[in-house]
């Protein structure tokens, strides 16, 4: 009997677990079933109601004109080219006004001395760059940022000067305008004959990893540590002790730099590694 009633209690067990288990497939197959309906119906309706001209510039074209997307459909259709005049739709780019740094000055009289660094000095872009990729494997953030926004950057380092980026900006401003009442050049182009004079040009640097060395090329001459840090910290040794501001100090160090003089202090380090 108690064979028997170990057989009864045992079976009734298997089908209790089996009805569970059933349960547990029907529920996980309805929602299968839910969120992919879901998904059918959010991909139909985003087919359905998805405006003419999507993703194309034509499109982005009625958009800015204040034209319904409609009404720019039964214009295509018809063919009626004539009834929009597409130069007062928006502006193109080509039509923007001419963009200076801070409204003063000019960025597109500005000329390179050396045309082997045009590529990696960047002054005449009309928008600052942020770019996501510094993370990623063989991506080269800093040859497409600006040279005036690396120098604000630079700024910021380090300590409690950290994320002051508006008074960096300011400090900048009125640096660059100190370098025009004294030399009555345009400060960007100032700018860059520092970066084509101070960037030192070392051949390799040890970099050790793993108990491992190894020597290795910078990445370029205008990398933001090799020019504009010494830059930044020697007018901030400048201002220590003395009556001069910190834009007036960023402003001697610039107008030194830029002659090649040995009074500079990214001169003077330019020096040391290239003949170390």
């Amino acid at each position: 009997m108690e064979e028997d009633t170990t057989e009864a209690e045992w079976d009734e067990l298997m089908e209790e677990s089996w009805t569970m288990f059933d349960a547990f497939q029907t529920l996980y197959v309805s929602r299968f079933l839910l969120i992919t309906t879901f998904l059918a119906l959010f991909v139909y309706f985003k087919i359905l109601f998805r405006p003419p001209f999507a993703g194309n510039d034509t499109f982005k074209l009625f958009v800015l004109s204040g034209m319904s997307p409609n009404k720019a459909d039964e214009w295509a259709i018809d063919g009626v080219n004539e009834a929009v005049d597409v130069a007062h739709a928006f502006e193109l780019e080509s039509d923007l006004p001419e963009v200076k740094l801070f409204g003063k000055w000019n960025l597109q009289e500005v000329n390179f001395a050396d045309i082997s660094l045009v590529d990696y000095i960047a002054v005449k872009e009309k928008y600052a760059k942020y770019p996501l990729c510094w993370t990623l494997p063989g991506c080269k953030p800093t040859l497409a940022e600006s040279t005036v926004k690396h120098l604000a950057c630079s700024l910021m380092m380090r300590g409690r000067n950290d994320g002051k980026k508006l008074m960096t900006v300011r400090i900048v401003k009125h640096s660059f305008e100190i370098i025009h009442l004294h030399t009555e050049e345009n400060p960007v182009q100032m700018l860059v004959n520092v970066v084509i004079n101070s960037g030192p040009r070392e051949d390799s640097t040890r970099i050790e990893r793993a108990g491992t060395v190894r020597r290795r090329a910078s990445l370029n001459q205008v990398s933001k540590f090799e020019v504009m840090w010494p830059l930044c910290a020697g007018a901030r040794e400048a201002v220590f002790r003395n009556i001069k501001t910190i834009a007036e100090c960023l402003a001697d160090e610039l107008i030194n730099a830029a002659k090649g003089s040995s009074n500079s202090y990214a001169i003077k380090k330019k020096d040391g590694i290239e003949f170390t």
